[in-house]
């Protein structure tokens, strides 16, 4: 009967210690990406926009461009708040307006 109630429990030892560890390593690793990738984003996006403010573009164009920087400078303040889910849909959507401004040209 004991081995029965125990086929649904976590390994206890030096395993579980493991995995418990594995976990915080990959939620670090999660945030640095999230943050690091939204950082990366946000730099690219401000520059394509002083680039294309400075050229013959519509307005629209280094507005979109600044936009989608600051969606992505958000997702990078979510990740490394731990919200890397949210982030990553931030990056997302911060990257397909500064490509929606880029097409508009």
């Amino acid at each position: 009967m004991r081995a029965d109630a125990d086929a649904g429990t976590t390994p206890a030892g030096p395993e579980a210690d493991v995995d418990e560890e594995g976990d915080g390593e990959d939620a670090r690793r999660a945030r640095w990406t999230a943050t690091g990738t939204g950082a990366v984003l946000t730099l690219a996006g401000l520059a394509a926009s002083l680039l294309r403010l400075t050229g013959s573009a519509p307005a629209l164009v280094p507005a979109a461009y600044a936009l989608g920087a600051a969606v992505c400078a958000l997702g990078a303040l979510l990740g490394a708040r731990g919200r890397t889910r949210r982030a990553l849909w931030l990056l997302i959507a911060g990257v397909m307006v500064m490509a929606v401004g880029d097409q508009s040209d």
